[in-house]
């Protein structure tokens, strides 16, 4: 499944896309899988107790998607990771 990755997942990654091993599910199902593929990554996506950052924003079909919202191999997925700074 392709992933469109912002920020320093670009970094993390190497790619502005990428293909994670995932045939649909949820989106969790397909961050896990992005997270087993691009271990880096993890700082900018969860915390210290293993949940996603609440920065973090995945978006499905350019909206915002829940954790356990179904996505198949024809949505378009964009993780933006979590934001510092003010």
């Amino acid at each position: 499944m392709e992933v469109y990755v912002y920020g320093p997942l670009r970094t993390a990654t190497g790619e502005k896309v990428v293909d994670v091993p995932a045939d649909g599910g949820t989106v969790g199902d397909l961050l896990e899988a992005f997270l087993g593929e691009y271990p880096r990554t993890a700082s900018q996506l969860v915390d210290d107790d293993g949940g996603l950052r609440p920065s973090v924003r995945v978006m499905v079909d350019d909206e915002k998607a829940t954790w356990d919202q179904p996505v198949s191999k024809h949505d378009e997925v964009k993780i933006f990771p979590a934001m510092r700074g003010g």
